[in-house]
């Protein structure tokens, strides 16, 4: 077997060669160039000290350097290049108390996660695949190197990776694999919160969503997402379902592309469901008003998980309006638009579209015509530059301000009034039009007896 590295990894390797020392591609780079994707990056294993690194390149960036690593820059590019190395005791399941460097490549190929990414590789050796990496990819299996259990013991965080890997791969946990993780699962609470929402993230994004279910199997959404695991346990017996909460969620990641807002919104679109359910008198479930309840709750697991600000507050909106329904009308799709936002709106639509082919087939037709109407309807208000902001309203506070309106929260009142009256007709989204009617109704307001 021949792997393609590019130019710059050869220079590095041949470099070190030249010095005398080892290297190789190693890691996630090879396993990604043996099944023909592209890796993201490239990294480099070495018998070379950092100090011996350094040397030899005049362009490095200490990134890691009390584990071995060193950044070489060649142009605009940087490659990590770390000094074989053999990790010490783990004594907070996530990082070795120490390491010390060896010149074997073996002991430091031994401290790695999986298999499959536990190859090295250069022009003048080829393959290193001392623990069966190749026949785990021809297999399509997520092994660990060695004793799984060791493996987890080191580092909790592997334990999702296991799945975020078999999610990204279409793979399968090997028993051993599978079994230590049902087993150690509880020492997952111990890994920080970026780190697993990066790695749940990544689950999400992936070509196949599906696999949280092996972490729902496995007990690990029990440390990390609990909520999914309530969702699991709830049924719905109702014409518009066939799945129960969490299966639902399940199938429509799967019918939204693999974005980061829109796969964690159909995760947490139902996350309230469970907390609104009943069931009348024939045995049919209801969620009356659960998007209220699932925005507040998305909101207290952004938060858990560390996403960032304006990640919490686009999801948190998009579920709260993941089931609203405008009215069929230009009007009403304006006002809805207004109330979503424009920039939010054609997600609003994806979440919809996908919430619906995740339900029951025979109730699928209708409801999908309807979100195609409110599309066509959405379409042509842009393409007629209808105005449903107050940033397309052709008058700012500024243009009140100066026919004697006063700042204040007045002003703010008058505007969505002015905006009030351009949704209902776009054709009054005309300067003099509006500025006639603020002063207006400035003046009948000012006319009005103040409540005592």
């Amino acid at each position: 077997m021949k792997i393609a590295t590019p130019e710059k990894v050869n220079k590095i390797i041949d470099t070190l060669a030249a010095a005398g020392h080892e290297a190789y591609a190693v890691g996630g780079c090879v396993r990604d160039a043996v099944l023909g994707r592209e890796p993201a990056d490239w990294d480099i294993t070495t018998s070379a000290l950092p100090a011996e690194v350094k040397a030899l390149f005049p362009r490095t960036v200490d990134t890691g350097i009390q584990h071995g690593t060193v950044t070489v820059l060649l142009g605009h590019e940087g490659f990590e290049v770390t000094t074989y190395r053999v990790d010490g005791k783990y004594e907070d399941c996530r990082h070795p108390s120490e390491v010390s460097f060896t010149g074997n490549l073996l002991e430091d190929l031994k401290r790695r996660d999986f298999t499959i990414n536990a190859m090295a590789w250069n022009e003048e050796s080829g393959l290193i695949d001392v623990f069966g990496g190749m026949n785990d990819l021809e297999k399509g299996i997520i092994r660990c190197v060695g004793d799984a259990r060791e493996r987890f013991s080191e580092d909790a965080l592997r334990m999702l990776r296991a799945v975020r890997f078999s999610a990204q791969l279409g793979f399968e946990l090997e028993e051993q694999t599978r079994a230590a993780i049902v087993e150690l699962r509880d020492n997952l609470t111990k890994v920080s919160a970026e780190r697993i929402q990066a790695e749940l993230v990544k689950l999400i994004t992936s070509p196949h969503p599906e696999r949280l279910l092996t972490a729902w199997e496995t007990g690990l959404t029990a440390m990390i997402l609990p909520e999914f695991d309530t969702c699991m346990a709830c049924e719905q017996h109702t014409p518009h379902h066939i799945y129960s909460v969490g299966m639902h969620t399940i199938h429509s990641m799967q019918e939204v592309e693999p974005e980061r807002i829109l796969r964690l919104t159909m995760l947490l679109h139902d996350i309230g469901k469970p907390q609104c359910k009943t069931t009348d008198e024939r045995g049919i479930d209801h969620f009356k008003g659960h998007p209220v309840p699932g925005e507040e709750l998305a909101g207290k697991i952004l938060r858990r998980l560390r996403f960032d600000n304006d990640t919490t507050r686009t999801v948190k909106k998009l579920v709260l309006y993941h089931d609203y329904r405008p009215a069929l009308t230009p009007t009403g799709v304006r006002r809805a638009a207004n109330r979503i936002g424009e920039d939010l709106f054609p997600l609003y639509l994806k979440v919809q579209r996908a919430d619906t082919l995740a339900q029951s087939p025979a109730t699928q037709t209708e409801k999908l015509a309807r979100i195609a109407e409110v599309e066509r309807l959405y379409k042509k208000i842009l393409e007629e530059k209808n105005c449903f902001t107050l940033k397309q309203l052709a008058v700012t506070g500024r243009d009140l301000m100066e026919k004697d309106i006063p700042s204040g929260p007045v002003l703010g009142e008058i505007l969505q009034q002015l905006l009030d009256l351009v949704i209902e007709e776009p054709a009054r989204n005309e300067r003099e039009w509006l500025l006639r009617e603020a002063v207006k109704i400035y003046e009948d307001q000012s006319r009005k007896p103040a409540l005592t």
